[in-house]
């Protein structure tokens, strides 16, 4: 089997080479090039030591020397260079106590996660494959390198990483692999949230988000978002459901693209109705403060996995708004644009979307053809540039201060019930005519 390789890895591997160490690509970017998937990042595995990869190459960064890892930059490319290594005894399910470098590829080949991520190559050798990673990928199988419980015990992440490959493939876990990740999933507790997090949002912006579900009956989600499985357990016997309220948000997940702040609002935008289910005499489930209530569960939810300020605001603004069913007008798009901004209500529009087609079939046309018309109200008021914030209001402060407004708070006050005003009408954002409207107000805001 030959692999095209990238010019800067060649370069590395050549320059390794012809110093008589030696050198290959190695884990997941061989196993995506045998996939026929492009690699995102290609990494090096050799004999030489860092100090050694350090004196061959001239642009070189101290990416964890304790841990034999240089990155070395050819061009614009950045490689990470890492000797061959044997891990020591690990005491927190996610570091090595010691880390030992070796002259053996089988022994670094050995410490690795999945016998698809333990395949090297390069050349001259060709295609090494110790492990049966070759066999594991035709099979469309995810199997760790080993006893599953050793590798496991290594890194506890490594759980819910077998996981997350077998959504992005499309894999299913081999069973020995997939019995010790049921019996060590508790140990995810002491993998740090920012890390849980990447894997989180990866697997969930996969083409099959629907791998929440195994997350769910393996005992992951137990863990990492108990929330989830309240939800699993949430019944929905209600006309608008045909799902329990879990196995309408796996649904949902896969009604919207691969973005993640659809991704996660889609995971987070039910949150609350665990807490808000009722059920009335004739046996109908209600979850009414569901959407304010989700929005708070939301919150924490991603703060606890340490998600930026700019992803919980969206995220959280969309979940609030969810369930807000718009009567389809140009007022309502307006008011609606200067709540929420028009890339938000963009989104919003698909997420409204993709609860629906996760519902039952009941008056799921009506539900459908409201939001279309309320994605044509959206863009009609967008291409005429009607006014539905500050920035487009014909007055501005400058304006008013010429009136003889002093700076401060009341003109703010001014300029937002002008812009109320014009969100009834359009036709009225005229800067004499709102002057003229409004000049009690600015004559009282002079005083």
């Amino acid at each position: 089997m030959r692999i095209k390789l990238p010019a800067s890895v060649n370069a590395v591997l050549d320059g390794l080479h012809a110093h008589g160490y030696e050198a290959y690509a190695v884990g997941g970017c061989v196993r995506d090039a045998v996939l026929g998937r492009k690699p995102d990042d290609w990494d090096i595995t050799t004999s030489a030591t860092p100090w050694e990869v350090k004196e061959l190459f001239y642009r070189t960064v101290d990416t964890g020397l304790q841990h034999g890892t240089v990155t070395v930059l050819i061009g614009d490319a950045a490689h990470e260079v890492t000797t061959y290594r044997i891990d020591g005894e690990y005491e927190d399910s996610r570091h090595p106590k010691e880390v030992t470098f070796t002259a053996s590829l089988q022994e670094d080949l050995k410490r690795r996660d999945f016998t698809i991520n333990a395949m090297a190559y390069n050349q001259e050798s060709g295609l090494v494959d110790l492990y049966g990673g070759i066999s594991d990928l035709q099979r469309k199988t995810i199997r760790c390198v080993g006893a599953p419980k050793e590798r496991f015990g290594e890194d506890a992440l490594r759980i819910f990483r077998a996981l997350r490959f077998a959504a992005q493939l499309g894999f299913t876990i081999e069973k020995d692999t997939l019995e010790a990740i049921r019996e060590l999933a508790p140990t995810l507790r002491q993998i740090s949230a920012e890390r849980i997090q990447v894997e989180l949002t990866k697997m969930l912006v996969s083409p099959r988000p629907e791998y929440m579900e195994a997350l769910y009956e393996t005992g992951i989600t137990a863990v990492i978002l108990p929330e989830f499985d309240a939800m699993m357990k949430c019944e929905q016997h209600n006309p608008h459901h045909c799902y329990t309220v879990g196995m309408h948000t796996i649904v949902a997940m896969s009604q919207v693209e691969p973005d993640k702040v659809l991704r996660f609002t889609m995971l987070l935008h039910d949150m609350g109705k665990p807490a808000c289910h009722t059920r009335s005499e004739d046996g109908i489930d209600h979850f009414k403060g569901h959407a304010v209530e989700g929005t708070e569960t939301a919150r924490k939810i991603l703060r606890r996995l340490r998600f930026d300020n700019d992803t919980i605001h969206q995220v959280t603004t969309l979940v609030y708004w969810h369930d807000c069913r718009l009567e389809p007008s140009m007022k309502s798009a307006r008011c609606m644009l200067n709540r929420i901004g028009a890339e938000l209500f963009e989104k919003l529009l698909l997420v409204q979307r993709a609860d629906t087609l996760a519902q039952s079939e009941w008056e799921r046309e009506q539900k459908l053809q409201r939001i279309k018309n309320m994605g044509v109200c959206l863009q009609k008021v967008l291409e005429e540039g009607q006014c539905f914030s500050l920035k487009e209001l014909a007055v501005t402060g400058q304006d008013l201060i010429a009136q003889g407004v002093a700076p401060g708070p009341k003109i703010g006050e001014v300029l937002q019930e002008m812009l109320m005003f014009v969100l009834e009408e359009p036709d009225r954002n005229q800067k004499e005519y709102l002057l003229q409207t409004f000049s009690e107000k600015i004559s009282a805001a002079k005083e």
